[in-house]
């Protein structure tokens, strides 16, 4: 192959992966965020129109399958988390990850610091992804917290927080790679919130394929008589039925 027809084939590559990136980010900048805020105001979690086609889909769970493109694999029986299994990406991640990341981050900024204002919390994330990624190395949080996750018939995750350090995004997003009750059945995402000075409030979510749902990290702001107060939430997945569910989790802190 000439060194011509190899640069125009590097060129039509690079091309090509910037449309798509390009058409992620317009996806995620589409939604109705102000519909997507509101509805995280009062329940915690927002699910978007469709981000990734079908065939999007495919390739990322494909992926799971490519070790090598991981930093490492969790068995979630092991550690007593439930029952399935998920990998951590490694670095650099899949463009599809990398950008969806980046194009959600500036939208779920406007809540977290919303809802850290109203907590009366500090709110040390900046403008961009970028910058709040390096306080978090610089804290000693530099592992990719980016997760693929696979299920298969019989196979739940217990009710959890993901946190790995002090620096902590308030909102993180879950993708649905697999078409619910066609390639499997049950594994609704499960959200459980702990009321204040009340019994504990759970919401179930049907994942399409494609879709993404947005949801609190570990709590929400909950308004009380004395004002707003934190009301602290978990998350988890139920039994999956029959079939094989994968999901694409965006976390946007590391680890």
């Amino acid at each position: 192959m000439s060194t011509t027809t190899t640069t125009n084939t590097t060129n039509t590559t690079t091309a090509k992966r910037r449309a798509r990136t390009a058409s992620l980010a317009e996806r995620v900048g589409a939604a109705d965020w102000t519909a997507l805020a509101d509805e995280l105001d009062t329940l915690g979690c927002a699910l978007t129109p469709r981000l990734l086609s079908p065939a999007d889909c495919r390739d990322l769970i494909a992926l799971y399958d490519r070790p090598s493109r991981f930093r490492s694999t969790i068995d979630m029986a092991r550690h007593r988390f439930g029952s399935g299994q998920y990998r951590y990406f490694a670095d650099p991640l899949p463009e599809p990850v990398r950008a969806l990341r980046e194009a959600f981050y500036p939208h779920l900024l406007r809540t977290a610091r919303d809802w850290a204002d109203k907590l009366g919390r500090p709110a040390p994330w900046p403008d961009t992804l970028g910058e709040w990624l390096t306080l978090c190395h610089e804290a000693g949080q530099a592992k990719s917290s980016q997760i693929l996750l696979r299920y298969g018939a019989g196979d739940w995750n217990a009710l959890h927080r993901d946190i790995f350090g002090d620096m902590v995004f308030p909102l993180q997003v879950v993708i649905g790679l697999d078409e619910q009750g066609t390639d499997y059945t049950g594994g609704e995402f499960l959200l459980v919130e702990q009321r204040p000075r009340a019994q504990s409030r759970g919401t179930t979510t049907v994942l399409p394929q494609g879709h993404g749902l947005i949801f609190t990290t570990r709590d929400r702001p909950v308004r009380s008589a004395r004002g707003w107060s934190a009301g602290p939430v978990r998350h988890g997945v139920s039994t999956v039925r029959s079939g094989q569910r994968h999901s694409l989790g965006l976390v946007f802190h590391d680890a």
